[in-house]
C-alpha cells in the first residue's frame, strides 16, 4: 500500500470510529426487531453486512414478519432507500474521473447517511482508501450489532427484549426532530403521518390492509402531496 493512501486509510477509519459506536448501538436494537421476525443471528448478521440501511432493514424485517411478498418487499426498499439514489448523484461529483469501476462500486455499496455526510465534509476529491477505511470501522459495528442482538434477545427476559425493541425508534425519533423544530411543514408532516399511520391501524377496511402495503401507501400519498403542495424553491435550495 502506497503511503498516501495508508495515510487516507487510517484517516477513513479514524473518522469512522464514531460511527462505528453508533451504528452497534442502533443495530442492537435493530437485531431485537430481526430476531421477533424469526430471523437467526446469522441471517440478521449477514442481512445487515450487506445492507447497511437502518430504515430499510427495520422495514424488510417488517415486511418479513407480516408474511409479506416479494414485490412489496422490492417496492418498500424502492421507496425507503430511494434518497440514497440522491446522495450518491452528489458523491458522484467528489469522485475523481480517474477512479476505477471497483472503487467506485465499493463506494457506491456503502452510501449511508453517516459515511456520506464525512465523505462530502472532506476537502477536494474523494480518495477511496478514506472510505475504505470508514467502511472497515462501520460495517463491522453494524453486522455484529445485529447478531448480538438477537443473540441476546434469544436469552434475554420477554420483558427486556420488549423494551429494547423500542429502542430503534429513539433513533428515529433523534432523525425527524431537529428539522421538525426548524420547519413548521416538515413538523406538520411528521404529525400527520403518525396520526394518518394509527388510523390506517384502527379504522374499519384499511386495518386489514397488511402492515408492508399501509407503510407503502402512506409513504407515496403523504411525500407526493407534501412535494406538490410546499415545494423546495430553487432559492432555498442554494440557502441550505
Amino acid at each position: 500500500m502506497k503511503q498516501e493512501n495508508k495515510t487516507w486509510f487510517l484517516r477513513g477509519m479514524r473518522d469512522g470510529t464514531p460511527i462505528m459506536l453508533g451504528y452497534a448501538a442502533v443495530s442492537f436494537t435493530l437485531g431485537i426487531v430481526a430476531r421477533n421476525a424469526g430471523l437467526t443471528a446469522g441471517q440478521a448478521f449477514l442481512t445487515s453486512l450487506l445492507n447497511n440501511a437502518s430504515a430499510g432493514e427495520k422495514a424488510g424485517f417488517t415486511v418479513i414478519q407480516a408474511d409479506e411478498g416479494y414485490l412489496a418487499m422490492a417496492i418498500m426498499m424502492l421507496i425507503i432507500n430511494a434518497r440514497y439514489l440522491l446522495m450518491s448523484c452528489s458523491l458522484s461529483q467528489k469522485i475523481s474521473p480517474e477512479t476505477g469501476l471497483i472503487p467506485r462500486l465499493i463506494i457506491g455499496f456503502e452510501v449511508t447517511d453517516e459515511i456520506f455526510g464525512v465523505q462530502m465534509a472532506l476537502p477536494g476529491m474523494i480518495c477511496p482508501w478514506y472510505t475504505y477505511g470508514v467502511i472497515a470501522m462501520a460495517l463491522p459495528g453494524w453486522s455484529l450489532g445485529t447478531y448480538l442482538g438477537v443473540v441476546m434477545g434469544n436469552v434475554l427476559p420477554a420483558n427486556i427484549v420488549s423494551a429494547l425493541s423500542v429502542g430503534l425508534y429513539g433513533m428515529f425519533l433523534a432523525i425527524i426532530i431537529p428539522p421538525a423544530k426548524g420547519n413548521r411543514v416538515i413538523g406538520a408532516l411528521v404529525v400527520i403521518s403518525m396520526l394518518a399511520s394509527c388510523a390506517f391501524a384502527y379504522l374499519p377496511i384499511v386495518s386489514a390492509i397488511s402492515p408492508g402495503t399501509r407503510v407503502i401507501i402512506l409513504t407515496v400519498a403523504i411525500s407526493a402531496a407534501a412535494a406538490y403542495l410546499f415545494p423546495v424553491k430553487e432559492e432555498d435550495e442554494h440557502a441550505a
